[in-house]
């Protein structure tokens, strides 16, 4: 037990609650309730209510449930929950987060300095924007800056993490001072939404967001600070593990909303579903359409309404034609119907003899090879400008199908525009996975870490192979698996950027060329598909160039967010059925 600690605080880390009466005539001999007043900060997406400043559990409970639209409150250090979700148990459920805590006296100083990334103080329109384009991709609430309680009043700050060479806003995390908020006669101060960016390719940026904020609150001559975090957040656990935070019998209250509803309704059915259907299948219960899980290791399920049933794999469905998917899934024939209805293609021909082969490479100097049915980039290789490059492709994809494509290689980035019901929805640049040289690891090791942390950003679907492909990027660059990059060396490790090798996106939408949405509507037009993801090599997003690549009918429409493609999916699927209030 900590000599610092109060009363208060010895009876909580035993397990002891005291009641409303006794926590509020304690306040009020320590002036820290100035006349029994409850006290609530506004966050920017909700409230935090300090649970022992409320008089009683009526009247924290009514406030609760005054939640404002759109927002999530959070009632904190809920002595006594049960009293509380007595007064309104229709509304109002225990938040199955655990708090966390950390003493000062415990703390200890990074052994490792992190660099390629500077920490400051969210300030302008610009900050927010990015903080909140952070928090989406996220699947955060965002903040509106305008509701914040103003820091004179005892109001949180933000902060987030800049990458020094983009400029980018990689990471962010709020901090409350309790003692300004709220008189905290305890001297302790919490930690709220953490963030980082799952494209991040810096290492720490969490570690260094929390870090930061404790010796921030230390040097303010405070005692400790609070988090909470969800149960089954296993990495964020980790790394307060690793920073010696404990656990603290305490408990928290909202409200059910939309927003919580995962929180009180359990896991839900599709729980056990990858990220490409859950998010079509969460869309659909928002709209009260019924869900069956058919297969959820295969992504199959069965949305009904109104006596309408369509059964779904991911995003593929009843809707899209067997023809339509085979004319996806056949490369070769893709290329045929997208060249036949104008569109710019690549030379193209299947593999054959060496000297055909050759033939081919030496009319384009720079080839891809490809199997002809493949899908998550399995088997291809781009950039071979020598023929024993291309006949080790040819061989290593001939493990996914028998027939393998020759393509002409085009110089750009790769481009994927999502269809859905022959209308653009979204548009998103891939970039090939990379890692950041830290000067003390070696390539291999980094690219381990990376992977990582990609697999936990997209729930296991993301990873970096160490295969003959990501070895052939690295021989290319003059380096090796051993290899120790210099500090702040940025080295792309693979050259195709599909996202389940690690890849990632960025979202070009706003900015798409009126040529390339056109092109992509006449391809899903040309293809007689209702959902299409289609990949094009472009100079930029907001030039007219482009030459097709291929087209897939299974969409990862999560890979997306914020842009609505699980809600433009139902409403293709169920034209009248809206989000229930």
């Amino acid at each position: 037990m900590k000599a610092h600690a109060t009363a208060y605080n010895q009876r909580l880390l035993r397990g002891q609650s005291p009641t409303y009466e006794r926590l509020q005539a304690r306040f009020a001999e320590d002036g820290s309730v100035p006349d029994g007043q409850p006290h609530a900060v506004h966050c920017g997406w909700g409230r935090l209510l300090i649970g022992h400043t409320f008089p009683d559990p009526a009247s924290l409970a009514a406030e609760l449930v005054n939640e404002h639209p759109g927002e999530r409150d959070i009632a904190l250090y809920v002595a006594a929950p049960q009293q509380v979700l007595a007064q309104a148990p229709q509304h109002l459920f225990l938040d199955p987060s655990d708090t966390l805590r950390l003493w000062f006296s415990d703390y200890r100083p990074a052994q490792r300095v992190f660099r390629g990334f500077r920490i400051r103080r969210a300030q302008s329109d610009a900050d927010w924007e990015a903080i909140n384009q952070l928090y989406l991709k996220r699947r955060m609430l965002p903040i509106d800056p305008t509701r914040l309680t103003p820091r004179h009043q005892g109001g949180p700050v933000y902060w987030l993490a800049e990458d020094e060479d983009s400029g980018q806003v990689i990471g962010s995390v709020m901090g409350l001072n309790h003692q300004k908020a709220f008189h905290d006669p305890e001297h302790g101060s919490s930690l709220w939404c953490l963030a980082v960016d799952p494209r991040c390719t810096r290492p720490g940026v969490g570690e260094v967001l929390v870090r930061h904020l404790i010796e921030h609150f230390m040097s303010r001559g405070l005692s400790y600070l609070d988090l909470s975090v969800l149960h089954d957040n296993r990495l964020a656990k980790n790394l307060y593990a690793k920073l010696d935070f404990r656990a603290l019998p305490t408990f928290a209250i909202k409200r059910k909303n939309g927003i919580n509803q995962s929180l009180f309704l359990g896991p839900g059915p599709g729980a056990e579903l990858n990220p490409y259907a859950r998010i079509i299948v969460d869309e659909a219960l928002r709209r009260g359409i019924d869900v069956q899980i058919d297969d959820a290791d295969a992504g199959l399920f069965t949305l009904s309404h109104r006596g309408r049933s369509i059964r779904c794999r991911e995003s593929l469905c009843d809707l899209t034609s067997a023809i339509s998917m085979n004319l996806c899934q056949d490369k070769h024939l893709t290329h045929k119907v997208l060249s036949a209805a104008g569109l710019s293609m690549p030379a193209q021909q299947l593999a054959g003899s060496a000297d055909d082969n050759d033939d081919f490479l030496q009319e384009h100097g720079r080839i891809v090879v490809k199997p002809v049915d493949g899908e998550q980039g399995q088997g291809v290789a781009v950039d071979l400008s020598t023929l024993d490059e291309v006949q080790q492709a040819i061989e290593h994809a001939h493990r996914f199908d028998s027939r393998v494509l020759l393509e002409s290689f085009h110089e750009g980035c790769d481009l994927r525009i999502v269809v859905i019901g022959f209308e653009v929805v979204a548009a998103a640049i891939r970039r090939p996975a990379q890692i950041v040289g830290d000067g003390q690891h070696a390539i291999g090791a980094l690219i381990e870490a990376q992977s990582r942390r990609r697999q936990a950003a997209t729930s296991g679907e993301s990873r970096i192979p160490l295969d003959h492909e990501t070895q052939r990027t690295l021989h290319a660059a003059g380096v090796d698996y051993d290899t120790v990059l210099p500090a702040g060396q940025v080295l792309a490790v693979r050259r195709t950027a599909n996202l389940h090798t690690g890849g990632h996106l960025e979202d070009v939408t706003d900015i798409l060329h009126p040529v390339l949405a056109d092109a992509a509507v006449r391809a899903a037009r040309a293809l007689n598909i209702p959902v299409v993801g289609l990949d094009l090599m472009v100079p930029a997003a907001d030039q007219p160039e482009y030459v097709f690549i291929e087209a897939n009918e299974r969409v990862g429409l999560a890979n997306h967010e914020p842009r609505p493609t699980a809600q433009k999916f139902v409403d293709l699927l169920f034209p009248h059925c809206q989000v229930l209030s």
